[in-house]
């Protein structure tokens, strides 16, 4: 790449919705801006892991020179027109191998993107590589055998949280502008906490799952989502996921949340009710709780009315639950593998305990499970008869070493299962709710962490609203990491 001057450099730094306008008026080129984050890729990528399978740097301004002569001609894609891009190594997007983090899985590319790929496609993005993820998306902590480990972008001796580890990591490197994650088990929120910036779990069906085989109907704890380093770019990006697609039967109609200039920072007092560990409940890394209650104080201070409130669930009766609908699906998708010897001892420990369990499953454990998530989502409506939106941790630990696989234990207790200490994550989920983890700061060793700020059912509008203004009081995302 040919030098950059100083104001080209800079372009990286700046939101995506920020780069779209200039990228629109002309004003810098989609050649500039590729060049820009291109250069943040070779400066901090082989340090933190983040992105793989990147194109050669020259394929990549072709493109944007491409985007460029469009332009030139009137042509204008759309907001995403010229924006480098790396999608999450979950969703298939033509021109690259989708490696799930897994040896079993062919590095030959894919011939046809997944839907919201296709939409952010059709935008104008270009495509520079993948973000990195764990072996099939399993754990919060992204590493994996055949692209490695995943580093934090504040400390690089530390974890990046999963599974869009590679995506949030990139995000804060100003590696790129925006950028796709899948979340499960937190894993859009999770490692939006660890490296300080947004994650947006929406609505279930707000980003229709158009798979073209396999189940649509039966496996709904999983959703596609974006992540931003701003919460406009949060709503741009989901304004081009979501939308009504009839090949999902669950999807929702689009509306209006992804529209940018429909979000207002005039809010009237609101009632937030504040989770916590769950009234003791959930063990934590000690100066966690604490630091995150004093996150809570942030929202005090927009003015709303913020109280310390419970949950009417049993909440071993939760994680019982979610274990069976986890295993059940896990089990389902990997299976295959698991039934050949030669491909089982390619899996993960944690996906061979996850199909194995599954295995164990009876049709009444199944649907036992299923009881009482709708007794969950049913406990959940109640707490929304007093409460605007409600507030939780996003992770259980602060970033710890990237070496440990999970660990071992919190607050003094033993941690049973690889994902145990991320059980603070799996409300929002079995509810389908709107849910985005905001960052709230840094602790006294440098490390950030988020809130999640759970809204109503379908309420996607109100939590970016809300969480945008939260955004403007404090601009957490302004900081960026040293590299």
């Amino acid at each position: 790449m040919k030098h950059l001057s100083q104001s080209t450099a800079e372009l990286a730094d700046l939101h995506a919705h920020q780069l779209a306008r200039l990228i629109l008026n002309r004003d810098v080129s989609c050649v500039e801006v590729m060049q820009s984050h291109l250069a943040r890729v070779y400066a901090h990528n082989s340090r933190v892991n983040a992105l793989v399978a990147l194109i050669d740097p020259d394929d990549a301004l072709a493109q944007a020179e491409q985007k460029d002569r469009q332009l030139s001609a009137g042509e204008w894609m759309g907001w995403m027109h010229g924006l480098p891009q790396a999608v999450k190594d979950l969703s298939d997007c033509a021109g690259f191998p989708t490696r799930h983090g897994s040896t079993l899985c062919s590095p030959s590319p894919v011939q046809q993107d997944t839907l919201f790929v296709s939409r952010m496609r059709n935008a104008g993005a270009l495509f520079i590589g993948k973000s990195n993820t764990p072996e099939f998306g399993l754990g919060s902590q992204t590493y994996n055998n055949v692209f490695g480990t995943t580093r934090n972008a504040w400390d690089s001796s530390l974890v990046a949280g999963g599974s869009s580890g590679g995506a949030a990591v990139a995000l804060a490197l100003r590696m790129l502008p925006v950028a796709d994650g899948s979340d499960m088990m937190g894993s859009l929120r999770n490692p939006a906490a660890y490296n300080n910036i947004y994650g947006y779990r929406p609505s279930a069906g707000r980003v229709p799952n158009a798979a073209p085989v396999g189940d649509l109907f039966l496996h709904q704890l999983a959703t596609s989502g974006p992540m931003a380093r701003s919460v406009e770019d949060i709503s741009l990006l989901l304004g081009t996921q979501a939308g009504y697609d009839a090949k999902d039967p669950l999807s929702l109609v689009h509306e209006t949340v992804g529209d940018s200039t429909a979000l207002s920072d005039e809010l009237k007092s609101l009632r937030i009710g504040w989770l916590g560990d769950f009234g003791g409940y959930l063990p934590s890394e000690t100066g966690l709780m604490a630091f995150c209650e004093q996150g809570v104080t942030q929202f005090r201070a927009l003015g709303c009315e913020v109280e310390a409130c419970l949950v009417e669930f049993d909440m071993a009766r939760l994680w019982k639950s979610w274990n069976v609908l986890r295993q059940w699906s896990v089990s389902a998708n990997l299976c295959s593998y698991y039934s050949s010897p030669l491909q089982r001892a390619q899996l993960k420990p944690e996906a061979c305990w996850e199909v194995e369990n599954g295995l164990r499953l009876s049709a009444a454990d199944v649907h036992a499970a299923s009881v009482a998530r709708s007794d969950w989502y049913r406990a959940v409506l109640m707490l929304f008869e007093r409460y605007d939106y409600l507030l939780l941790p996003s992770a259980q630990a602060f970033p710890f070493v990237a070496e440990e696989h999970w660990p071992k234990s919190l607050g003094g207790v033993a941690m049973d299962t690889y994902h145990r200490w991320m059980e603070v994550v799996i409300g929002p989920s079995m509810a389908g709710l709107p849910v985005m983890s905001v960052p709230i700061g840094f602790n006294e060793k440098g490390l950030p962490m988020g809130l999640q700020l759970i809204g109503k059912p379908r309420a996607d509008h109100e939590v970016l609203r809300l969480a945008r203004v939260h955004e403007a009081a404090t601009q957490w995302t302004a900081l960026s990491p040293k590299g």
